[in-house]
């Protein structure tokens, strides 16, 4: 939120400079990220801890002066002369802007025009260059006139981008004063945590500042009568749901003149982050801005035409199937079951603190302004906001909780406003319907809980001190200090919540840096080992070791993201999702049913920037279980390799892509670290991977996981390239129960191997893990490692057979084998070959 210092200071005196009133936000939770100067120079310190931006006017060159008399160019039609007087001399200064066109050849003003005029030699950004570009105004000649000073826009004095025409300040404006004098002016942009939405206004600044301070508040009030006919009779309000409106206020004013907002307001309004419309719409946001309540303007006269003559009845109510709005952006939005409105008996006017509807906004017909001014449920708000992709200052303050004390309050204050800047005659009354009051928390505090929570000896005294600043009621009643939460704030809970609440209020206001650091005085609890995180942390850490990266992503998603992975038929597309009540956006609607999903969006994102990924996360998928409020929480681990085998070098002339067995390495390699006895791997069927190319993987009977290559329609989903992507999914739980108690750890062997090839012709159709397995019956302990380095199928071994070419280790702990060893041992493993598998060796 942008906070003009101009504007805080009307609610509270400020006596500090301001990189001590920027760090006394910061420490008390407002942070201060950057710091606008309009004008005025940056403060004099050796190293500033805050980022300035902004041009100083210097007092002696840029000045209010008066423009007399607009005169036509003798050589240009689109420049004008302008008789302008700065408080010493009477000058001549050429100009194009076109908000002057229309004084021109009329001679002298009746009323002259105040403007902030820049003297030759004055520093200024150039008006005519993108950015900002400081200049140095020098004497020119500019079709024959000589021109050696400018009236100024917005953009050259670096207000805002606004160049279109010249500043026309308000008449009262003393002519020859300096301009940082006139309306230099600082803007700290504050970052507003949610915690601290009650901030979001000057007067929300303003309490702090106060508090912080220790100097009076001075809160604003309303002092020009309602002199107008009343408005009861006039408008009437429905609330249908009060859980989602619980006070909706109505005020009228009569008979106002639609014109331009006073310069100083404008000023505000662009300063604050908010562009300037019209005298009526510009009160509303001046409220909004000055305390905090948006407030909302209907055309009064609209209301009562399509009330047929009528007074208009204002009702609030969710929107009905299938209804649309178009509001005043121009959009026609279709309207969610859950979205209030503001109506009448003809139908939808605006979204309800979000944004008003096209049919009755004010226009420079308008003569009569209804003003609304109401407290919502800031759930609801969250979600139209989200469903609508619809964001609004009145939506960012109303979707963090506005007080039901604040809706009369803007009214009364926009009312005042208008009838100001516009002439018009404020309606006595307001209507003001509030079915459900709002109750502010009344929460007691001792002493001796103030000291348990922040380690400090407070009295009660102090204590009340400290929340009386904020606004808190505050009655001592022995040993107990009786608080009632002020009418402006909802963050305050009840019971130990707002004992705690009120706690960190104290602690804002003490200041938190000094609350010294102390032991923790009370005794530690006993330690509760967590049985699956110290075997979670062996498989992350062997993953990494085994030369893949962990990514952690986000649990949230939506259906249609996850379809990616699965063929078009594929039934997993059907399955339920566990959805959220309050999403954060509209692509974080549900929770995830697959981590390997999530990956592969990674994957893919990181693709374009890299050769080669190897990705793995941990973490779990949430699976809805009819009549269940809460899902089955169900722990992955989920594997993405795509791209080179080795990145690029010079002594490699060629680089391979990653294939099914570098993934398949990767799952020995894992599965080895885990020390997970009777591994096996099987082909397998899944609508995610290649058939032919996939397989899971099981220790005995139990299966861990399915991994292989991605199904070619599959990735014609995703942006990858033309390797192959590989990709896994495992159960943590089954690999985690799978992981022995203990296992058996042999010494290094003391005497040599013999290594010896064995090649073995068999059926096309057995494995070459069932061979293995027969390998190692044959050669009992002896047989310590079988490696199968070769594959080949031809006609020298006929068909439907193929050779397969292992590489065997014998070796003893006690003894060196001898031949004749070595000899009985192959003997042993092809008759168990021949039995087992009418197997043959090749010779």
């Amino acid at each position: 939120m942008k906070v003009v210092l101009s504007w805080l200071k009307e609610f509270v005196d400020i006596d500090l400079n301001l990189e001590e009133l920027a760090r006394l936000l910061t420490m008390a939770g407002l942070e201060v990220e950057e710091i606008q100067l309009v004008g005025l120079p940056i403060p004099p310190a050796e190293r500033h801890e805050f980022h300035y931006s902004g041009l100083t006017w210097e007092p002696d060159k840029i000045v209010v002066a008066q423009i007399d008399e607009v005169m036509p160019h003798p050589n240009a039609d689109r420049l004008v002369l302008c008789r302008l007087h700065d408080g010493q001399q009477e000058h001549t200064v050429l100009t194009g802007a076109p908000n002057l066109f229309e004084y021109k050849g009329k001679g002298p003003l009746p009323q002259p025009l105040k403007v902030a005029y820049a003297k030759e030699g004055a520093r200024i950004y150039d008006g005519h260059q993108p950015g900002q570009v400081l200049t140095t105004l020098k004497r020119a000649k500019i079709r024959g006139v000589e021109s050696y000073s400018m009236v100024c826009s917005e953009k050259e004095l670096g207000i805002s981008e606004e160049h279109e025409g010249i500043i026309l300040l308000d008449p009262d404006a003393p002519t020859g004063m300096p301009l940082v004098e006139y309306m230099g002016d600082a803007v700290l942009d504050v970052s507003i945590l949610p915690s601290m939405a009650r901030c979001a206004s000057i007067l929300g600044v303003a309490r702090e500042v106060a508090a912080l301070t220790g100097k009076p508040l001075r809160l604003p009030r309303t002092t020009l009568p309602a002199t107008g006919e009343s408005i009861l009779g006039k408008a009437a309000i429905q609330i249908t749901e009060p859980e989602y409106n619980p006070r909706f206020v109505l005020g009228l004013i009569r008979n106002v003149r639609i014109q331009p907002s006073p310069y100083k307001v404008q000023l505000r309004l662009r300063l604050a982050g908010m562009r300037p419309i019209n005298n009526i719409v510009d009160a509303t946001n001046y409220v909004m801005l000055e305390i905090g309540e948006p407030l909302h303007a209907f055309d009064y006269q609209a209301l009562v035409r399509r009330a047929n003559g009528n007074p208009p009845t204002i009702i609030t109510r969710r929107a009905k199937p299938g209804e649309t709005l178009t509001t005043l952006d121009g959009v026609e939005r279709k309207l969610d079951d859950f979205t209030v409105l503001v109506c009448d008996t003809a139908g939808a006017l605006s979204i309800a603190g979000v944004m008003g509807g096209a049919e009755t906004e004010v226009t420079e017909q308008t003569t009569d302004v209804l003003l609304e001014g109401a407290s919502w449920n800031f759930i609801n708000i969250r979600k139209t906001v989200a469903s609508q992709k619809l964001n609004s200052e009145a939506a960012y303050r109303f979707s963090r909780g506005v007080h039901p004390a604040l809706a009369p309050e803007g009214v009364k204050l926009g009312l005042e406003r208008m009838a100001l800047w516009s002439g018009g005659e404020i309606a006595a009354d307001l209507i003001d319907a509030y079915p459900v009051p709002h109750h502010d928390p009344e929460i007691d505090l001792t002493a001796a809980e103030i000291r348990r929570a922040l380690g400090i000896d407070l009295s009660l005294a102090e204590a009340e001190t400290l929340l009386s600043r904020l606004g808190f009621i505050c009655q001592r009643e022995g040993e107990t200090l009786h608080v009632k939460t002020p009418p402006h704030r909802l963050d305050i809970g009840e019971g130990l919540v707002g004992k705690a609440d009120l706690i960190e209020e104290i602690a804002r206001l003490y200041g938190f840096d000094r609350i010294p650091a102390r032991r923790l005085a009370d005794p530690l609890p006993s330690l509760q080992e967590d049985p699956d995180l110290a075997p979670t942390e062996k498989v992350r850490d062997a993953l990494v070791r085994l030369g893949l990266q962990e990514v952690i992503t986000y649990r949230m998603t939506v259906p249609e993201r996850e379809h990616r992975l699965y063929l078009d038929d594929a039934p997993e597309r059907s399955a339920p999702y566990l959805t959220l009540a309050n999403p954060i956006s509209l692509d974080r609607s549900v929770m995830r049913r697959s981590l390997l999903a999530s990956v592969m969006e990674i994957a893919e994102r990181n693709i374009r920037l890299r050769e080669r990924l190897a990705l793995f996360e941990i973490g779990p998928v949430f699976l809805p279980v009819e009549g269940q409020t809460l899902p089955n929480e169900d722990w992955r681990v989920a594997l993405v390799l795509t791209g080179t085998r080795q990145p690029p070098a010079w002594d490699r002339k060629e680089v391979t892509p990653m294939d099914f067995y570098d993934l398949k390495g990767i799952l020995e390699g894992l599965l080895e670290a885990l020390h997970i006895p009777d591994v096996t791997y099987r082909p397998a069927q899944n609508s995610t991977f290649h058939p032919g190319k996939c397989a899971e993987v099981l220790s005995g009977e139990r299966v861990l996981g399915v991994f292989g290559e991605l199904h070619p329609k599959v990735k014609e989903h995703y942006d990858f390239g033309t390797a192959p992507v590989l990709a896994g999914d495992l159960s943590l739980k089954a690999l985690l129960e799978s992981i022995p108690v203990a296992y058996e750890v042999g010494a290094v062997p003391a005497f040599p191997p013999v290594l010896e090839d064995l090649a073995v012709v068999v059926d096309e159709d057995i494995p070459a893990a069932r061979v293995e397995e027969v390998l190692r019956q044959g050669g009992g302990k002896l047989l310590t490692v079988v490696r199968l380095f070769d594959i080949y199928r031809g006609e020298q071994i006929g068909a439907g057979k193929k050779s397969l070419a292992y590489r065997l280790t014998y070796q003893a702990l006690d003894r060196t084998l001898t031949d004749k060893d070595a000899a009985s041992i192959r003997q042993r493993i092809i008759r168990r070959l021949e039995q087992e598998l009418g197997a043959r060796i090749r010779s």
